[in-house]
């Protein structure tokens, strides 16, 4: 445990976005012993251009104006800074020498809203926590100077476009500046430790607290009255960049007399897919998140038939603690992020092994299986996964 600190958050994701983060949630659990300063990514020309009727960006002009505070409580040790800077929109440059020089400017600009912040609230030998954020993370230890520095990588980010032309040479480099770097998948830690030995994997956290069944009591939807089984199911973004159709469509196409329940927006490829012709498998929509545990109760085998490629192979799914901590046979594709899985989850290579592993977890799914599956699933707690990080720095000092 690190108590007493002065903590600063920088990352790639707003404090108000709409959708859960990694990085909030660890900074919350930072909060209860020590300070924390989370700190807006600034709003960038081309944002500004894009969005400039929105709601989100009309908040930051107002606050650059000084017509609101930059500076908001959110609890009693947690602040969320916006900062006042407008920075460039670097990373189409092609010139590797002009985006060194802007993306410093930038980096200098950012720091400087953080340090008033800073002394603002008093904030002294700070640990500097990094979701992500490559770009402007590459000079923010020269120009803040903290205590220590941790990067935090979650994401395979230099396989995507438009982190790759940039990051495939920054991000090295800042790995090498930070104290300590963790990851929340054996992929990650691995590439992390090609370029500093202080790369730990330190696993999820994840709230499953919905998911409880015993304490919420949850009700099956009526929609699966007349859904014949075994039911086996997926919640969630229905997207061909993370989800293998072409399996899907095997599986019901092998498994007749199985149902294949679908719970989730679905993206283009999905709605033209042939999946939709066939009998035995029913797309039942976007839901709430607070009704997906009933969706999750329905199935007989909870599924995660995952693509394999540069964003999902080292991705830490975390569905897959709220599979489990309903207790649900979870059926998934091998990755190396899914090995620390592998002693509650079923593991398939290819569609052939889809087919046999779900036949085994239909065949000796137990009361016993089910009470370790929960079990497992609670131990992934933010608070346990915080403790982690809270080692990792502590094996880098």
């Amino acid at each position: 445990m690190i108590k007493g600190q002065d903590i600063i958050v920088v990352g790639i994701q707003a404090w108000d976005i709409e959708i859960g983060s990694n990085c909030k949630n660890i900074a919350t659990e930072f909060a209860k012993h020590n300070r924390v300063l989370y700190v807006n990514p600034p709003l960038d020309r081309a944002t500004l251009r894009r969005g400039k009727d929105s709601e989100k960006v009309q908040k930051r002009l107002r606050i650059a104006k000084g017509e609101e505070t930059g500076l908001v409580p959110i609890s009693e040790n947690l602040w969320n800074l916006y900062p006042t800077s407008l920075t460039e929109s670097i990373n189409w440059i092609p010139l590797h020498f002009l985006f060194k020089r802007l993306n410093k400017r930038n980096a200098r600009l950012f720091s400087n809203d953080i340090l008033k912040a800073m002394e603002q609230l008093k904030f002294k030998n700070v640990l500097l926590f990094n979701d992500s954020s490559m770009f402007l993370g590459l000079h923010l230890k020269e120009f803040l100077k903290p205590q220590s520095y941790t990067y935090y990588m979650r994401d395979y980010l230099i396989k995507v476009p438009y982190w790759r032309r940039h990051g495939e040479r920054i991000e090295p480099q800042l790995i090498q500046l930070a104290d300590t770097v963790v990851n929340n998948s054996t992929l990650y830690a691995e590439y992390g430790a090609k370029y500093n030995p202080n790369s730990y994997m330190v696993g999820q956290g994840c709230d499953v607290s919905l998911f409880n069944d015993e304490k919420n009591a949850i009700e099956i939807p009526e929609e699966f009255d007349k859904i014949p089984g075994p039911i086996l199911g997926y919640v969630g973004y229905l997207t061909s960049m993370r989800l293998d159709i072409d399996l899907l469509e095997y599986m019901a196409k092998t498994k007749k007399d199985w149902s294949i329940v679908l719970v989730g927006p679905e993206d283009a490829d999905f709605k033209n897919s042939a999946l939709h012709q066939m009998d035995n498998v029913f797309f039942l929509g976007s839901k709430g998140g607070s009704e997906l545990p009933a969706y999750v109760k329905g199935f007989d085998i909870a599924m995660n038939p995952q693509v394999v490629n540069d964003w999902t192979i080292g991705n830490y799914p975390r569905k897959i603690d709220e599979y489990l901590a309903m207790g649900k046979p979870t059926l998934a594709t091998q990755t190396k992020a899914m090995e620390m899985f592998e002693d509650h989850v079923y593991l398939a290579s290819s569609k052939e092994e889809y087919i046999q592993l779900a036949e085994k977890a239909l065949a000796e799914n137990s009361p016993k299986l089910q009470a370790e599956r929960i079990e497992f699933a609670k131990s992934h707690t933010w608070e346990n996964n915080v403790k982690a990080i809270y080692d990792a720095i502590k094996k880098s000092a």
